[in-house]
């Protein structure tokens, strides 16, 4: 798969650690920034990420930001972007297996590096369960 990654500069320090995961996962990343950590605006990070993956030049995003709300709350208004918000192991395996999400956010001032490693395993090697899932995904998502 293709993952494109995004951050803020509150997130950039975590983005290097989910980027390695990615890859000893055997997957492509796409680094949509940030690349300092002078201070940016969250929404363009998204907003590049989401894009990547509505236009289907990736299969999945990560955003990341200093509590993950922000790129969560800008992720979803995007059509077809199905972003959760994880920070234990839980609901990254339930995001992807009952909820197909396509989007992962992480708020590196809330998940260590250590956590944010196991989320991101999680999340990308659970897949959708489909059934009574794919029901109720299509009441919502287009």
């Amino acid at each position: 798969m293709k993952i494109a990654i995004g951050c803020d500069h509150g997130g950039i320090d975590l983005k290097e650690t989910v980027a390695k995961v990615v890859r000893e996962l055997g997957h492509e990343v796409d680094d949509q920034g940030c690349f300092s950590e002078e201070s940016v605006d969250y929404p363009e990070f998204a907003k590049a990420v989401c894009a990547k993956v509505q236009a289907g030049q990736c299969d999945r995003g990560i955003l990341l930001c200093g509590t993950g709300i922000g790129m969560s709350m800008v992720a979803n208004k995007f059509s077809g972007i199905r972003a959760a918000l994880c920070q234990e192991l839980f609901t990254a395996r339930m995001s992807r297996e009952h909820n197909d999400a396509n989007v992962l956010c992480m708020g590196a001032r809330v998940v260590g590096s250590g956590l944010a490693e196991e989320v991101v395993r999680t999340w990308l090697t659970t897949d959708f369960a489909g059934g009574r899932h794919l029901r109720r995904i299509s009441m919502f998502s287009s």
